[in-house]
């Protein structure tokens, strides 16, 4: 258990797993779909998984230089995890959730998105 949940841990690592497994992506196609996230912070999670197995990096031929990146078989292998976790949480959020004002719905403490 404790192998799986270091490999998810990091704030914003399980958002950039969850891109990724749509299949390969850019740094740039990434920012994009994780606006919140700055380019140093993305930067920082790739470089970690990649670190751990996880994600593997292809520069693409061309000016200026892309990176294209991609899940490994041990990064595809966290899905299962992945879906469990989002599973949970969203089943936190509905237990523990009270009167919420905010636009984005419930949160669990620091947990919530």
């Amino acid at each position: 258990m404790e192998t799986a949940l270091a490999a998810v841990s990091g704030r914003w690592t399980t958002l950039v797993l969850r891109e990724l497994m749509g299949g390969p992506r850019g740094f740039t196609e990434l920012r994009t779909l994780l606006p919140e996230l700055s380019a140093k912070v993305l930067s920082e999670r790739l470089t970690a998984l990649r670190e751990r197995g996880l994600v593997t990096a292809e520069r693409l031929r061309g000016f200026p230089v892309r990176t294209r990146y991609e899940l490994t078989e041990a990064g595809r292998s966290l899905r299962p995890l992945l879906v469990a976790l989002y599973a949970t949480g969203a089943e936190l959020q509905r237990l523990t959730a009270g009167p919420d004002p905010s636009p984005r719905g419930p949160r669990l403490g620091r947990l919530g998105p």
